[in-house]
Parts: C-alpha cells; sequence; structure tokens
C-alpha cells in the first residue's frame, strides 16, 4: 500500500517504521527538519519537510496514488484539515485522524465526520483508547495487560511469572495435565528481553512475561493457574485530571458500582469541572507530590494508585512517594502502582523504582492505528515489543486457503502461532489435528514480517 503519514512525532515515527518493514511504501510529512532528518537516517521512507496542509506538499507526497493517509500531528485541527484536503483534492480513500480534543469526540456531534463534512473515515483518541486500556488491565489483576478479541469471547494476557507459581519448569503440553478444564494457551515468552515462541516441549521460568490466550470466561482461573491470586482493586486513587483520568473515572463510575474513586487534580479549574461532570469520585484539588494531600486523599486506603499528569518525572515521584508510604506504614500492604510514561527510556527505571506497571501512550495508539491498515478480515491488532509481533483477530472466509486444512498441514511458519477459534458461539484451544472452517473467528500471533502472509489468508477476496 502507498502510505502517507503525516506527523513525525513518536507516533508517526513507531507507524512508519513498522509499515515500511512490513513492505508498504511509506511517505512522512513534518515541519520539522530535524524529525524529519531523525526519520530520513534511520527508515527506509521517502520524506517531505513542510505543511502537510498545503496541497502542494501533498502533491510531492503523490497523494493522488495513495491508499490511505494517517495525521497524527500535535493539533486536532491540523488532522482533520489534513484528511479534508486528502480526500476533496486527491480522494485518497482512506483518512485516519488522531483527535485529543474530548469536544470534538462528544457523541452529539459525530454526523460531522461524513464525506459530505469532514471525511475522516477513522479517529484514533489516544486518551480513550488509554483509558479503556487501564480499566481492562484493573478488570484483570495479576496481569499486566489484558485484551479483548472476538466480542470478548476471547482474550490474551500478559503475565509476570514469579517464583510462586506452580507452573515454572512443567513443560507445555504437560501443563494441560494439572489443569484440565482450562481453555490457554501460551503464545509467546519474553525471557531476559527476546520474544520466544515456545514449543510443546518448552517451560516457562521465573521472571518471564507470557502472552496467554484464553477462554474470557476463565480469566480468574487462569491468573490464578499461574500465581496469581489479585483481588480486584476497589479503592481507587488517580494523580491527575487530565483527558485519561477524566475518561477512566467516568469509564468505572459507569461500569464498575464497587469502585471508590478519588482524585487528586492541580487546577483549581479542572478540578471544579471534574466535580461537575464526575457523579460519584471525590476530586481534591492540589498537588499529587505533596504527602499533605496523599493524607487527605487517604494514601494509606487506597489499593491502587494511577499516577496519570501529563509529566513523566511527577508519575514516576509519585511511584516513588507511594513505595516510601508502604516502608514507613509497616503492615500496610502493598499497593499496585500505575504510571503513564511518555519517554522510553524510563521503562528502563520500573523494576529499580518497584513500579508495577508503565502505561505507554505510543503503543496504544499505534496499536489502534494498525489494524486499520492490514487488509482483509483482521479486526483487532494489538502490538508486542514495540511492533516486533501482533496478536490479531481475523475471520476465515470462503476464498481462504485455510479452509478444510488441518493446523499440522496448514503451511503455516514457525512465526505465526494459532492461539485460540471462535466456532457458533464456542472456544477452540486448536490441536495439530483441527481443521479450519468458513466463518471461523481466528485469533494468533504473528511477526511482523509474516504480516503480507497474514493479509493474504484472511484477504476479502481472491484478488
Amino acid at each position: 500500500m502507498n502510505i502517507i503519514i503525516c506527523g513525525a512525532g513518536r507516533v508517526g515515527y513507531t507507524i512508519a517504521k513498522l509499515l515500511s518493514e512490513q513492505g508498504h511504501s511509506i511517505t512522512v510529512i513534518d515541519l520539522s527538519s530535524e524529525d524529519i532528518q531523525k526519520i530520513n537516517d534511520t527508515l527506509d521512507v521517502k520524506v517531505i519537510v513542510g505543511k502537510a496542509t498545503y496541497p502542494s506538499i501533498l502533491e510531492k507526497a503523490n497523494a493522488s496514488e495513495a491508499d490511505m493517509i494517517i495525521a497524527v500531528t500535535r493539533n486536532d485541527e491540523i488532522n482533520m484539515l489534513i484528511c479534508q484536503i486528502a480526500f476533496s483534492i486527491f480522494n485518497v480513500p482512506k483518512k485516519i485522524a488522531r483527535i485529543r480534543s474530548q469536544d470534538y469526540l462528544n457523541p452529539k456531534f459525530t454526523r460531522v465526520y461524513n464525506k459530505e463534512n469532514l471525511p475522516i473515515d477513522v479517529i484514533i483518541s489516544p486518551e480513550l483508547e488509554i483509558a479503556k486500556s487501564i480499566q481492562r488491565k484493573l478488570e484483570a489483576p495479576g496481569a499486566l495487560d489484558s485484551v479483548p478479541f472476538a466480542e470478548n469471547k476471547i482474550r490474551l494476557l500478559e503475565i509476570l511469572i514469579k517464583d510462586n507459581c506452580s507452573l515454572i519448569d512443567v513443560k507445555l503440553n504437560d501443563m494441560t495435565k494439572k489443569f484440565p478444564k482450562l481453555e490457554a494457551n501460551i503464545v509467546g515468552i519474553i525471557r531476559n528481553g527476546k520474544f520466544l515462541i515456545p514449543k510443546k516441549t518448552a517451560t516457562i521460568q521465573n521472571e518471564d512475561k507470557i502472552y496467554v490466550i484464553i477462554n474470557s470466561n476463565q480469566m480468574s482461573e487462569t491468573l490464578d493457574a499461574f500465581g496469581h491470586n489479585e483481588k480486584i482493586s476497589k479503592k481507587l486513587l488517580i494523580i491527575g485530571g487530565g483527558n485519561i483520568g477524566y475518561n477512566l473515572a467516568k469509564n468505572l463510575e459507569e461500569t464498575y458500582d464497587a469502585a471508590r474513586i478519588k482524585i487528586i487534580e492541580k487546577s483549581r479549574e479542572r478540578s471544579e469541572f471534574l466535580a461537575n461532570e464526575l457523579n460519584d469520585s471525590i476530586v481534591i484539588n492540589g498537588n499529587g507530590l505533596d504527602e499533605e494531600v496523599l493524607a487527605e486523599a487517604n494514601l494509606e486506603e487506597a489499593e491502587t494508585v494511577l499516577a496519570l499528569t501529563n509529566d513523566d518525572e511527577d508519575n514516576l515521584m509519585v511511584s516513588v512517594l507511594v513505595e516510601k508510604f508502604a516502608k514507613d506504614n509497616e503492615g500496610i500492604e502493598d499497593k499496585r502502582t500505575m504510571a503513564l510514561i511518555n519517554k522510553p527510556n524510563y521503562s528502563l527505571l520500573q523494576s529499580s523504582l518497584k513500579i508495577d506497571d508503565f502505561i505507554d501512550p505510543r503503543m496504544n495508539t499505534v496499536s489502534s492505528i494498525l489494524k486499520h491498515v492490514h487488509k482483509g478480515t483482521i479486526e483487532t491488532a494489538y502490538t508486542i515489543l514495540n511492533g516486533e509481533y501482533e496478536v490479531i483477530e481475523a475471520d476465515i472466509i470462503e476464498t481462504s486457503e485455510l479452509i478444510n486444512k488441518s493446523l499440522k498441514d496448514s503451511g503455516l511458519p514457525e512465526e505465526i502461532r494459532i492461539g485460540a477459534i471462535l466456532r457458533d458461539g464456542k472456544i477452540i484451544i486448536p490441536r495439530s489435528d483441527f481443521f479450519f472452517q468458513k466463518d471461523d473467528t481466528v485469533v494468533f500471533l504473528a511477526k511482523k514480517e509474516t504480516i503480507s502472509l497474514v493479509e493474504n489468508l484472511f484477504r476479502i477476496s481472491s484478488i
């Protein structure tokens, strides 16, 4: 595909890297010559310095031949205008825009996004996506992430293995003997920073990070089998009432009656907005780094503390203060800490600062965009290890080469691992003698180099 990416920030760079490595023809446009030079030095893509809202710049990017334009500049209005010009002048078939402002996302005004008004095919809202991602993590205590597939009937769990896990050193093909009713399939392991697709005789080890595809109805049983029996947190303390904190609190109020939410927000004006818009959450106007404010918020009662300000350093410091508080007050259970971090280098501090989970907004946005780039019947895509691998959901249609083939005779490369199948409402964890059928929904792991093969297997037509 010929794809134009407008915006060379962290998200634009990551998308350009992943898509160019998958064989797409990429052109990146940005006003910053410094950001463009970085991309030019490191990626095999075409680059243009200039305003992507100028028709002459889009013409230079050969927009008339583009299959898709992805507008991820830092400005909502510019992203909207890029899509408008790409459609009106160059008739670009698919237009994706990143839009952050909550006002633009108000359901009352969605009718503005159509061919007659603003021709945007897909709107990506990072803050909304991150709030949903955090809520999924909260719903799966003990898991680093929990991602729904196949109408939420199948889930991908990311789990850190600790030394209390009874399955350490047990071969994968022997795990079903210990847990015969468990419908789960380990499709990947990160060990010492390297990703492994395990064979049947492989074992899991302490400190492994595993990716396991499961029947959603067995989430608690799966977590328990891998040594995690943490309870869902009811008392939550959110530091930072920006769009992410606000949307998370709002979602939890609507879906989780037992939640007791407190928000600490530095801005008085924003605090008043939160207090007016939220129904059951308690809003405290103050600095989340102030120990007196934390005491006022009853930090000792909080079961999970989420540092969601716009400042990475503040989020790290909040997590350090929570750790210090736990040490100073012996007998108080360890609290789960989650921190929003934009700068990738800070991930190196996670273990030393004892932060349970870093939230990377960049990869959330990238995952949201990738599922709209893939061809065929691909519905959902979740990126792992900065895009080296993806977990994908796709449907098998009548033209697929997989129909009536068994898994062992399918010819799938080792870099593709089938995790689970939804067929007629039932979850199947496939064995080697499993046969694919039309209308199967398949959830699988794929290495980035195999994406074109995946798109062919699940293509919409035989053309």
